[in-house]
């Protein structure tokens, strides 16, 4: 690597810690603390060295066709800039972002930054012993979120068809990352290796060996991960009475089938009891099946009621109630049914939000082309 007489004299005594050459001989150079941004001498301009800290609040991208201006926001000490050309603004990134969290001790001395990337509104580095994410518009600034690897118990995926994550356990809570599915191989390969050196493993099944994870455990977090699993403690009653663990199977009609057995057992109690007090009844005349279903499950309503409340009349009185009261009566079973025993239906829910995920990232990548479209116009707009 050569260094110019002009930085050289910039550097004070500094060392080069990374260099990232430009176009022609112009280059960017990193030191501990600062970023140096050289332009060699040509026809229309001078030879020049720009100096920036590297402890800026804030790093934002204005990404060009041919050019690209990179902000660095010093908060109550002003913004600078300085332009590269597009085709290397990622390198230049990378070293400065590497820069700016060595600089503000996000990354410590014994620590070393293995990878950046950068994705639409997602900043993920990878340390030697931590996870660093920054999610929003701007590349980096002072909210960003860690996960250390020691606390990390599980790593695992979830593959999509537009972006996939990486689902990582921890002591506290899960963690989901979100990538495109045709970068995620890298991100997986590049935290996977970091979080296994830092445990002095090479494996994932080596790994949950050395974090204590059996396969129980493995079992139990997926369920949380799904969404299906209550909290710890819960009695199998209290499930039940959620409507997500232990689902009794829906009739044509929609109704549990626990629900629907004592009416079908009460409905033959009271034709007998008809039979008996009226005698013998023609075959003919026998209702549809449909119409004694409707009587008898208005006639089950107060017996299910009679559990709860030892004033509720006989069942016996219920066949001398009016057809209005009847309905009343189904009408209100209905709604109960409905509102307190309606199972959920976790696949069909999990189907749903799949779809809306994936019809949100075709939109998300749409506008993503349809602003690299405006870009290109105004940059032909600016030429002119």
């Amino acid at each position: 690597m050569d260094v110019p007489e002009a930085v050289e004299t910039e550097l004070d005594g500094e060392r080069v810690v990374a260099h990232v050459p430009l176009k022609g001989e112009d280059a960017v150079f990193a030191t501990p603390t600062r970023i140096l941004v050289y332009g060699s001498e040509g026809l229309l301009s001078d030879e020049f060295v720009a100096s920036y800290s590297l402890t800026a609040e804030r790093i934002e991208l204005s990404e060009g066709r041919r050019k690209s201006t990179v902000s660095l926001d010093y908060g109550l000490d002003g913004t600078e800039t300085f332009t590269v050309p597009s085709s290397r603004v990622d390198a230049v990134l990378d070293t400065l972002l590497a820069g700016v969290l060595n600089a503000r001790d996000v990354v410590r001395d014994d620590e070393t930054v293995e990878q950046v990337y950068r994705f639409s509104e997602l900043t993920l580095v990878v340390v030697s012993d931590r996870l660093v994410k920054h999610v929003g518009t701007a590349v980096w600034n002072v909210d960003y979120e860690e996960i250390p690897f020691e606390s990390v118990r599980d790593v695992d995926v979830e593959e999509g068809s537009v972006a996939s994550q990486l689902v990582l356990t921890t002591d506290r809570r899960i963690e989901r990352i979100k990538v495109p599915s045709d970068q995620f191989r890298a991100v997986r390969e590049a935290v996977e290796d970091a979080l296994f050196a830092f445990h002095g493993v090479r494996t994932s099944e080596e790994f949950r060996r050395e974090v204590g994870l059996d396969e129980d455990e493995r079992e139990g977090e997926t369920d949380v991960r799904s969404g299906v699993e209550t909290e710890a403690g819960a009695t199998e009653r209290e499930v039940d009475a959620s409507g997500v663990e232990h689902r009794a199977e829906s009739n044509d009609d929609g109704f549990r089938e626990s629900a629907l057995e004592p009416i079908g057992s009460s409905t033959a109690g009271e034709d007998s009891g008809t039979d008996e007090t009226a005698g013998t009844t023609d075959a003919s005349t026998v209702e549809p099946e449909p119409e004694p279903e409707l009587e008898s499950e208005s006639a089950s309503e107060p017996k299910r009621a009679s559990t709860a409340d030892s004033r509720t009349e006989p069942s016996g009185e219920t066949h001398s109630e009016s057809p209005t009261a009847s309905t009343d009566s189904v009408g209100g079973g209905v709604e109960s049914g409905l509102d307190d025993e309606a199972p959920l239906d976790r696949e069909a829910l999990r189907a749903e939000l799949d779809a809306l995920h994936e019809t949100v990232q075709r939109q998300q990548e749409l506008l993503e082309r349809q602003r690299e479209q405006i870009e290109s116009l105004l940059d032909v707009t600016r030429d002119r």
